[in-house]
C-alpha cells in the first residue's frame, strides 16, 4: 500500500481546500514571505492560466495549448498539483510535471538552464605537438630536421 502524501501534517485534499493565506502560513520561510510580499505580473497571469486550465478540464475538454511561463520564480503551490507547466529555461520550454513533493519550492529548480558537459573525443588541433622528437638516437625538432647538427643522444 503506498504512503499517503502529507505536507506539514496535512494531505493533499486538505491542502487544495485551504485559503491561499493557511497556504502560505505553512511554507518555508524564503516561499512564505516571496508571497506574503505579493506577487508580479507574471506570476498573476500563470494563475489566472491556471484556473482557465482547471476550468476546461473540468468541463471535459482538453486545452489546445500547453501552459507556458517565464516565471521560474513562482512558488508551487497545491493548487498547481497534477498539471504540466512548460518553464521557459532561456532556450526552450522544459515541460514541468508538477508533483505534490515540489510544494514550497520554485519552477525553475525544476527547469535546468545548463546542460551537463559530456567531452567526446579531442578534435584536430586540440592536441600539442612536443617541440622536440626523440627518433632512435637522434634528437631532431618537430619539423624533422636534426636539433644540433652532428650531436647524437644516447637512449638509455
Amino acid at each position: 500500500m503506498p504512503r499517503e502524501f502529507t505536507y506539514r501534517g496535512y494531505t493533499l485534499e486538505q491542502l487544495q481546500q485551504m485559503s491561499m493565506d493557511q497556504v502560505i502560513k505553512l511554507l518555508p520561510s524564503r516561499a512564505r514571505r516571496s508571497l506574503e510580499r505579493g506577487l508580479t505580473h507574471a506570476q498573476l497571469k500563470l494563475l489566472e492560466k491556471i484556473k482557465e486550465y482547471k476550468t476546461l478540464t473540468k468541463l471535459g475538454e482538453k486545452p489546445k495549448k500547453p501552459l507556458k511561463t517565464h516565471a521560474r520564480d513562482m512558488v508551487i503551490i497545491p493548487e498547481m498539483v497534477g498539471l504540466t507547466i512548460h518553464v521557459y529555461n532561456g532556450k526552450e520550454y522544459v515541460p514541468v510535471e508538477i508533483r505534490p513533493e515540489m510544494i514550497g519550492h520554485r519552477l525553475g529548480e525544476f527547469a535546468l538552464t545548463n546542460r551537463q558537459v559530456k567531452h567526446g573525443r579531442a578534435g584536430v588541433g586540440a592536441t600539442r605537438i612536443p617541440y622536440i622528437i626523440v627518433y632512435g638516437r637522434d634528437v631532431r625538432c618537430n619539423q624533422g630536421q636534426p636539433f644540433a647538427p652532428g650531436i647524437s643522444v644516447p637512449l638509455k
